[in-house]
């Protein structure tokens, strides 16, 4: 995502989201808030640390859901169809092996 794009999702302009990044100028709470509606770990934004909702994961889940987050609205589709078959595709692999 570009920071024009970002912009456009926290309801801001590409200078006013330029300002932020080069540290210029400090967000406001609807800002922030429309990044967390997004997905964006505002904690980690602010302060460099992850969330705690985070800490429960195992470092490669958490890096793969840092990659999801990273990527355009129309990859996730498709890194969510391929979770679905490989999920789908395990549960089958499963049920034969326990049978």
């Amino acid at each position: 995502m570009n920071q024009a794009d970002f912009a456009a999702l926290a309801e801001v302009t590409k200078k006013t989201q330029m300002l932020y990044e080069s540290d210029k100028r400090s967000p406001k709470a609807d800002y922030l808030a429309a990044a967390a509606t997004a997905g964006v770990d505002v904690l980690y934004v602010l302060t460099g640390q992850r969330s705690t909702s985070e800490t429960g994961l195992a470092q490669d889940e958490a890096a793969l859901l840092d990659n999801y987050r990273k990527t355009s609205p129309e990859r996730r589709a498709s890194l969510e169809e391929v979770g679905r078959a490989f999920a789908s595709s395990t549960e089958k692999n499963h049920k034969t092996t326990s049978a």
